[in-house]
Formats: structure tokens, C-alpha cells, sequence
């Protein structure tokens, strides 16, 4: 914010000797021998009292967040911001010309106040409608910048997801333990054994197909939870029990893929898994309000010290800080003997 600030008073203050200077030098071509002390005492009047009401225009269009306009929209705006500027300084140099008695422009030959008040005027509008272009050029072309590193920034969390999905599936333990889990079952269920292998060939095409979108509906998402956890089931048997506990109007929500997948794989690992009698994970969505979801994976379990689970707790809450800019959150608590990992999404789209 320091640096902006130091950076626009930068900008105002060169832009406006640079235009006292062409004012100069434009004045000595002209006429040099007809230039006395009220033509500098006009020009500093000007200057002040130009970049007063530029400075004040610019607090005018970030109170009223005319940066975030479309074009089109503030255009109109800007136009009628410009004409009132220009007749405010055009009347302030008309005023203090009579008030210091200092003598009209020689080259403006019509003796009309009107005219010359419009010739004024002019080059006071042309002025403010230049400020006006170089200050959204510059912003516009910043917040172009930004969005492109913007976009950086989430791809490369995106390509960080895609990637650590496929090694958490493609884990030799995870794969070992699946496909031994898998031919325990082909001779004894023969049925299941195919279930598993569907849910695995799922899992696997899931992690290449959708790690590549920015966004998934909640029902694709919860399918891959589904596979996941049909394939822990076949390891931890009646240790690990699923509680599905779903809004269904909310499948169509679009989320971040695996956001829900992440936190279902740190259920296993650090809660069931490490519990001799296993335990239980709860998956819930739920509208708390008209423009909140709340997703939720709950297992029995410890939080005790450990508040960070690794790559994909860290991921999920760079990606929701990139996709929703404040608007959506990231809990991890202990509620008894449960520990809950929920995500808060406020949104307009339900």
C-alpha cells in the first residue's frame, strides 16, 4: 500500500512539472518578450490547483470503486468527472485573474468572456480527460498484470493437487495394499473383487481427468471420495465405518477438485488407521445459510499438536484463498472424540 501510494505521488509530481514545462517552453516560442511576473504567478495557480482537483478525482474514483467498473459503465462517469473538473479550475484561474488584476492571453484576439471562457475551458477538459486516460491505463494495465499472476499462481496449485493426488494413489502401499486386498477377494467374492477394481480404475482415471479442471460439481467430487474409501474399506474391513450424510441438492455446486479427497485420505491416515478398534468417518454437506456451504469430513480420533497434515491440508488452503479471495474458509478442530476438517464456501450460485 506504501509503495502505491509513494509510486502515485511520484507519478503526479513529474507529470505535473513536465506539463509546466511544456507550458514554458510552448509560452517562450510563442511570445518571450511578453511574458512577466503574471504569467508565472497563472502558472503556479494553475499547477496547484490542477493537481489539487486531479488528486481529488482519484479519491472520488477509489471511494466510489470505479476501478472495478467495466468501461463502458464508468465511461460516463469519467466524461462528466472530467467536465466538472475542468469548469472548477477554469472558474478558480478565471477568479484569480481577477482578483490579482493579471492581464488576459494576448493571443486569444476575440474580446469575448464567454469565448474565451469556452476556449479556457477546453484546454482545462482536454487536461483533465489526459490525467484521467494515463491514470486507468496504468490500473487497468496493473490488474492485468495481477490476473496474470493470478493465474500463475493457481495453475501452479493446481499442477501441486494434480501431482500429489497421483502420488498419494500411486503410493507402492496404497496400490500394494489395494490390489492385495483385491485378490484376497477374487476367490472368496468374486463380485466385490470387481466392485474394488472398478473403484480403483476410477480413482486412478479421476485423478488425471479432473485434476486438470479449475472446478467439479460436488457429486463428481463425492464419487471420488466414494472410490477411495470403498477401497480403504476392503483393507480396514468392519474397522472402518462410512457415514454419508449429504445434502443432495448441493451435487451441482462447483468446487475445487479433491478438495473433499484430501481430507478424506488424512481421515484414514491420521485418525482410523492409527485407533486399534477403527473408527468411524462422517462426510456431510450442508447449506448453513442462503449463500453458505459447509463440507465436512468427520472421524473419530486425536487432534492433540498436530494442526498441519502436510502438502494437502497446506493445498487446500492456497487453493481456496486463490479461487474465493477471503470468501471461503478452512476449519480444522477437535469436537470430543472427533476431529472435524470442514471448508466454509460463501457464494452466490445456490
Amino acid at each position: 500500500m506504501y509503495t502505491q501510494k509513494k509510486l502515485y505521488w511520484t507519478a503526479q509530481t513529474i507529470g505535473w512539472l513536465v506539463y509546466t514545462g511544456l507550458t514554458i517552453l510552448a509560452t517562450f516560442a510563442q511570445s518571450a518578450k511578453e511574458i512577466n511576473s503574471g504569467f508565472w504567478a497563472s502558472l503556479v495557480f494553475l499547477i496547484f490547483t490542477g493537481a489539487t482537483i486531479s488528486h481529488l478525482m482519484r479519491l472520488i474514483i477509489l471511494k466510489k470503486d470505479w476501478l472495478e467498473m467495466r468501461f463502458l459503465k464508468v465511461f460516463p462517469r469519467l466524461i462528466l468527472m472530467a467536465v466538472i473538473a475542468a469548469i472548477l479550475l477554469t472558474s478558480l484561474l478565471v477568479i484569480f485573474s481577477k482578483v490579482f488584476n493579471i492581464e488576459d492571453d494576448k493571443s486569444i484576439v476575440i474580446d469575448n468572456p464567454i469565448f474565451k471562457f469556452a476556449i479556457n475551458f477546453l484546454g482545462a477538459f482536454i487536461l483533465m480527460v489526459l490525467w484521467l486516460v494515463i491514470y486507468f491505463t496504468y490500473h487497468y494495465f496493473r490488474r492485468a498484470h495481477n490476473q496474470e499472476l493470478y493465474s500463475l499462481q493457481l495453475q501452479s496449485i493446481q499442477n501441486e493437487v494434480e501431482l500429489s493426488n497421483l502420488r498419494s494413489q500411486l503410493n507402492p502401499h496404497f496400490l500394494f495394499n489395494s490390489l492385495n486386498s483385491i485378490r484376497a477377494l477374487i476367490d472368496i467374492e468374486p463380485a466385490n473383487a470387481k466392485k474394488s477394481i472398478t473403484a480403483l480404475s476410477n480413482l486412478l482415471r479421476s485423478s488425471l481427468v479432473f485434476g486438470k479442471n479449475e472446478f467439479i460439481s460436488l457429486g463428481e467430487e463425492l464419487e471420488i471420495v466414494k472410490n477411495y474409501l470403498d477401497l480403504e474399506k476392503i483393507r480396514f474391513e468392519e474397522r472402518l465405518n462410512v457415514v454419508w450424510e449429504l445434502d443432495t441438492r448441493l451435487n451441482g455446486f462447483m468446487i475445487p477438485p479433491f478438495l473433499l479427497q484430501t481430507q478424506a485420505e488424512n481421515a484414514v491416515k491420521h485418525g482410523v488407521s492409527r485407533i486399534v478398534a477403527g473408527g468411524k468417518i462422517i462426510i456431510r454437506t450442508e447449506k448453513l445459510d442462503k449463500q453458505t456451504v459447509r463440507l465436512s469430513i468427520i472421524n473419530n480420533g486425536t487432534l492433540g499438536f498436530e494442526t498441519d497434515l502436510g502438502i494437502g491440508i497446506q493445498n487446500t488452503k492456497r487453493r481456496l484463498d486463490l479461487l474465493y479471495q477471503g470468501k471461503a474458509k478452512f476449519l480444522l478442530i477437535q469436537d470430543g472424540e472427533f476431529v472435524v476438517s470442514s471448508v466454509e464456501i460463501k457464494t452466490d450460485e445456490i
